[in-house]
């Protein structure tokens, strides 16, 4: 089940999140980009975007398992906890993701990172970008811009 995040479920969308970037993104990524990732997901713009009614938490056997953020025609934070990865949550948030932007939107657009760029591939999505950000260490994070047009 999917509902929308309350200001008190900060906590849950940020061990989700951060779990995630911990566990999974030191295999893409060098440590500088991988804190870069850290920080742009603080308690700030986490709850920042819960207020704002952005966010959303997928529920499984009573606890919170995934998240995802939807800003008008962007999907944001899309983070599944790993040990519960290809079980199809990560699939049941990006459609649920997608119905609620193509109810107003005909193009859906997100930042891919190393670790998600197949799986938006093999959803329809194509790269319209490429970015590298110089982070701390003199690492880089490097990551594409992606569309998705409906009817795809």
């Amino acid at each position: 089940m999917i509902i929308k995040a309350k200001p008190g479920d900060l906590e849950s969308v940020k061990i989700i999140t951060q779990s995630t970037i911990d566990e999974v993104y030191p295999h893409y990524y060098p440590t500088g980009a991988v804190e870069f990732f850290k920080k742009h997901h603080s308690d700030e713009n986490i709850l920042k975007d819960i207020n704002a009614g952005l966010v959303y938490l997928l529920e499984n056997k009573n606890n919170f398992v995934g998240t995802v953020t939807v800003k008008e025609n962007n999907i944001n934070r899309l983070f599944v906890l790993p040990e519960f990865q290809k079980h199809g949550f990560g699939r049941e948030l990006i459609e649920f993701a997608e119905g609620i932007i193509f109810r107003n939107y005909s193009e859906i657009k997100l930042d891919a990172s190393l670790p998600a760029k197949s799986i938006y591939m093999a959803r329809g999505y194509t790269e319209t970008e490429y970015h590298i950000i110089k982070t701390d260490n003199g690492d880089f994070l490097c990551y594409d811009v992606m569309v998705k047009s409906k009817g795809e």
